[in-house]
């Protein structure tokens, strides 16, 4: 699992002026909760882009006034019109606690309607876990490998390893395996001419 390393500096100014002084200086107003304590501090944009701005899942090694801490990034709050970051949460992990987070799903094996030249559609980009620090994932893995034209792929199809449990409902699609037209086209054409044979005899 990928771990990013970011160096932020405590707030002593809080509220939207104390928001707005941080920013106007060229940092970010961030917020971090978990266990007995919640710590506000700063960073610079520079230092979770990487975070942020990406599919994938990672964790955040945070330094902060000389003392570490693991955390994840809980959410973002990005201004409506110019998409400027305003602020962040983190949740800090703390061995054993429980945590909920949503984690990208990916795809392993080949589709056999695929090879018959269906289309993979991803339903689900997203799956979200119940675990805890130590049996956290940076993704989930789902077997496309029995799919054929038409079928699909849910939720509660895919394998999670030990320790985590799949929050989303067991019967959404996350994949399937849509049939082109011409294919669709094909097999009318197919249907009529046997049902003509049919006919015939």
């Amino acid at each position: 699992m990928v771990t990013l390393q970011i160096q932020g500096t405590s707030r002593s100014e809080f509220g939207k002026k104390g928001s707005r002084n941080d920013r106007n200086n060229g940092t970010l107003p961030a917020v971090m909760y978990g266990g007995d304590e919640v710590i506000h501090f700063t960073v610079t944009p520079a230092a979770v882009k990487h975070l942020i701005y990406t599919p994938e899942f990672k964790l955040a090694d945070l330094e902060i006034d000389g003392k570490g801490y693991k955390a994840i990034l809980k959410s973002v709050q990005f201004h409506p019109v110019t998409d400027q970051i305003l602020h962040i949460d983190f949740l800090r992990l703390i061995d054993k606690a429980p945590i909920k987070v949503e984690v990208p799903v990916n795809f392993k094996g080949v589709s056999p309607g695929v090879k018959l030249g269906g289309k993979l559609i991803q339903q689900l980009r997203k799956i979200k876990i119940k675990t805890t620090p130590e049996f956290l994932v940076d993704e989930l893995k789902a077997d496309i490998s029995k799919l054929d034209l038409g079928q699909a792929l849910r939720v509660r199809e895919i394998i999670v390893p030990k320790g985590v449990t799949i929050i989303n409902n067991g019967a959404t699609p996350v994949a399937l395996i849509e049939i082109p037209r011409a294919l669709k086209a094909a097999a009318a054409a197919e249907a009529k001419a046997d049902q003509t044979v049919k006919k015939k005899k």
